[in-house]
């Protein structure tokens, strides 16, 4: 219950939650903190800020003040890799990654938790690249009072499987690279492929461990594939040959070589000839040639999910498709763009 009183009458007692000041363009914060005692300096501030009444608190057994609330939903969003502090202000506790790694989100569990009244948690794209004390989500309890049956309920859907929000470490993989064509390994022409993928690789923490050429014949692009596997490989990296011609062999040598999950096709544009592949545990991935000109492919949307330990199959490389259409900007701003972000 909540009970409100003059003003000039407050000295003395308890603010029952923090009263917030905001000076366009300098300041918006809390001018004083639940729980400060108030006292006769701080009437004619209180006054300036607009407030003629304070509010005292009397908790009936089955409510909670705001504050409490926040903590128990942001302890019940948290999964792996997320931390965060008890410090809410005025109901709200940010939610930290731990860690670097790719964040995960539960969506359909978020939607559900958003649906409880009362209660609040936004949260950035799932599948985005984050830097350890990077905000990743936020969360409140809406009103100064609510009910405990509520917030119980909310923190109940929200610690399902671990919680909403988790961020997951990158694996640190030994890559082999395997570049197919009969002009590159002739050597007709240059190949672009090997420094544009080793980079990829660099820039999340990976190596390039091997690296072979094959000409377009399915038995010896099979070939290099067991002999980076027998070289410790435990991710491939595929350029070319991806194509529907008939020359473009590289599909037919992964299932040569003894690849029995194979997803061919994406819902991304760059990209839509992608291929995921699996030779036991070790994740294959057909790069087809758009990515020799274009900064940002499937390739960049799926890579950092395998080195996070996610099994990509049909169902992932379709839902894509939202969100899935490159804008192609003449200055590309991803991983701040829409691209990849509809799943």
């Amino acid at each position: 219950m909540i009970k409100t009183i003059k003003l000039e009458e407050a000295v003395g007692t308890r603010l029952a939650h923090d009263i917030t000041e905001v000076r366009p363009g300098e300041f918006k914060g809390p001018a004083f903190l639940k729980g400060h005692t108030v006292c006769q300096e701080d009437l004619c501030r209180m006054q300036r800020l607009g407030k003629n009444h304070l509010y005292v608190l009397d908790l009936e057994e089955d409510e909670i003040h705001e504050n409490e609330a926040a903590a128990i939903l942001a302890e019940a969003l948290s999964g792996e890799g997320v931390v965060w502090e008890n410090n809410p202000r005025e109901g709200k506790i940010n939610l930290y990654a731990g860690q670097d790694g790719l964040l995960q989100v539960q969506t359909q569990t978020l939607a559900a938790f958003n649906l409880v009244e009362e209660v609040m948690c936004a949260t950035l794209h799932r599948h985005s690249l984050v830097k350890a004390g990077e905000l990743i989500a936020a969360t409140r309890a809406i009103p100064l009072i609510m009910k405990r049956a509520a917030i119980l309920r909310a923190a109940a859907i929200a610690a399902q499987n671990g919680g909403v929000v988790a961020v997951k470490p990158l694996a640190k993989t030994r890559a082999g690279l395997i570049i197919t064509g009969d002009e590159v390994y002739h050597g007709l022409i240059e190949d672009r492929f090997a420094p544009i993928l080793t980079g990829k690789l660099a820039r999340l923490g990976s190596q390039v461990a091997a690296l072979a050429f094959a000409p377009d014949d399915a038995a010896s692009i099979a070939a290099a594939i067991r002999a980076h596997l027998d070289q410790g490989c435990d991710l491939l990296l595929l350029s070319g040959g991806m194509s529907v011609d008939p020359d473009d062999v590289t599909r037919h040598a992964i299932r040569r070589a003894g690849a029995k999950e194979i997803y061919y096709g994406a819902a991304v544009l760059p990209g839509a000839m992608f291929l995921v592949a699996y030779l036991g545990e070790t994740p294959l991935l057909g790069v087809p040639a758009c990515a020799l000109h274009h900064p940002v492919t499937a390739l960049d949307l799926i890579l950092p999910r395998i080195l996070a330990g996610e099994h990509i199959g049909k169902l992932e490389l379709a839902l894509l498709g939202h969100g899935g259409l490159c804008r192609d900007c003449p200055q590309c701003s991803y991983p701040l763009c829409p691209f990849g972000k509809g799943m």
